[in-house]
């Protein structure tokens, strides 16, 4: 028979804990009824019996909260229910436990569930700007509709509810809107949180039930000059000395973004190699890339023209970079209806019309890399070339001889004369 273990007292049982060796202590009267000591002071119950062939380990609380005689009882309890039933108490707690999880997921709604998605991305995105607009869209379109309702409960139908106030009117938006809340359900699928299929879902269910975006969007170009009328644009342009028609001037003759134009920092300017070097962090998409732009002598010329202020190359009155209006509204002030965005559509035109425009031939992914477009494999194989930086001097350069061909005329005949 198996050696049974000294029965003890509450006097004896205080006396090993306070002796501060840890282990694991037999107390008596139940077999397998242990005290588990780990200094300072904690204690703890716990079991070591056999359940349907298997041996383990039962916790059964603290020591002093359960005390000797009440482990004692609990203990003897146990083993005759294992002994009688079959019970297994871990595996119970563990059905527990697993369903008191389910309960809790249960209640998530979609609101939290999509703070911890955004929480989630703004790891990911590049940008503070990128994470503002995925809350603000969210805030606005998806919160009012299905932000209170438990993940669960949301079906197509809500889904399409919380859609069809913007579908047909900012259908873009909209489109983007329901990517974003499928991505959403997809997190909430992988953690058990849904069960069914995502509502969120194009094929096979929001198609069924909305027109399809191509049918309903309609595509907003930004306006953008004549090829022809550039010349005269630009020598008006000139004109103007105020920052955001300088910032213009530059972003037109390298073909840029308004927010590449207007962050423009010193330390980006390499004079030496005439480059415009700017990081990926700061260009657009979801996988951007650093941009090198070759400088034209113009683009030099207007560089070195400037005052070096601060970090930024156009520096508001204030300090800070300038804003998208302030760029915007030039064209306007000096008599034209067009954006600055659309100049870079005009240099395509121009780049396009090479028989035209008495220009030598550019390759259009040349062009494409020029505009920091990456949407084929010759560009991004381009791209692995170093962005064939110097087959694109050329390219800026007649870009911007062209821009001042208005000006290089009065002086050739200024010349004449």
């Amino acid at each position: 028979m198996p050696k049974r273990a000294k029965e003890l007292s509450v006097k004896e049982l205080n006396s090993i804990i306070a002796n501060g060796k840890s282990g694991i202590f037999p107390v008596g009267r139940v077999a397998g009824l242990n005290i588990q000591v780990r200094p300072p002071e904690a204690a703890s119950w716990i079991l070591r019996t056999t359940v349907n062939g298997k041996r383990k380990w039962i916790g059964l609380g603290g020591y002093p909260e359960v005390s000797l005689a009440n482990a004692r009882e609990e203990a003897g309890e146990l083993k005759r229910r294992i002994q009688r039933e079959g019970y297994d108490p871990v595996e119970e707690r563990l059905q527990r436990r697993s369903e008191t999880k389910k309960e809790q997921l249960q209640t998530y709604t979609f609101k939290k569930l999509a703070l911890e998605y955004v929480e989630k991305r703004s790891k990911e995105f590049k940008t503070e700007q990128q994470v503002r607009k995925l809350t603000k869209m969210l805030e606005n379109y998806a919160y009012p509709v299905i932000g209170g309702m438990r993940v669960g409960d949301i079906d197509l139908n809500a889904v399409k509810a919380m859609l069809d106030e913007i579908w047909l009117t900012k259908n873009e938006t909209a489109n983007r809107l329901r990517i974003y809340v499928g991505h959403i359900f997809d997190m909430a699928i992988a953690r058990g949180i849904y069960t069914e299929l995502n509502p969120a879902r194009w094929d096979g269910g929001l198609k069924t039930l909305l027109p399809a975006p191509q049918k309903v969007s309609k595509t907003k170009h930004h306006k953008a000059l004549d090829v022809e009328q550039l010349p005269e644009f630009w020598g008006k342009l000139i004109q103007e000395e105020w920052q955001g028609a300088k910032v213009l001037q530059f972003g037109i003759l390298t073909a840029t973004r308004s927010s590449e134009m207007r962050g423009a920092l010193w330390s980006e300017i390499d004079f030496n190699d005439k480059v415009w070097r700017i990081p990926a962090s700061r260009m657009k998409g979801e996988n951007p890339k650093d941009h090198n732009i070759p400088l034209s002598s113009a683009a030099i010329d207007l560089l070195k023209s400037l005052p070096k202020e601060n970090d930024l190359v156009f520096p508001s009155a204030k300090g800070s970079s300038l804003t998208d209006a302030t760029v915007s509204k030039v064209p306007k002030r000096i008599g034209y209806d067009v954006t600055a965005h659309g100049f870079r559509s005009t240099f395509k035109d121009w780049a396009r019309q090479y028989v035209k425009f008495s220009h030598q031939p550019y390759d259009d992914d040349l062009t494409e890399l020029a505009l920091a477009h990456v949407n084929n494999d010759s560009t991004r194989a381009a791209y692995a070339r170093n962005e064939l930086l110097e087959e694109r001097r050329p390219l800026m350069e007649e870009w911007a001889q062209y821009c001042q061909k208005r000006l290089n005329n009065v002086v050739q005949l200024s010349e004449a004369k």
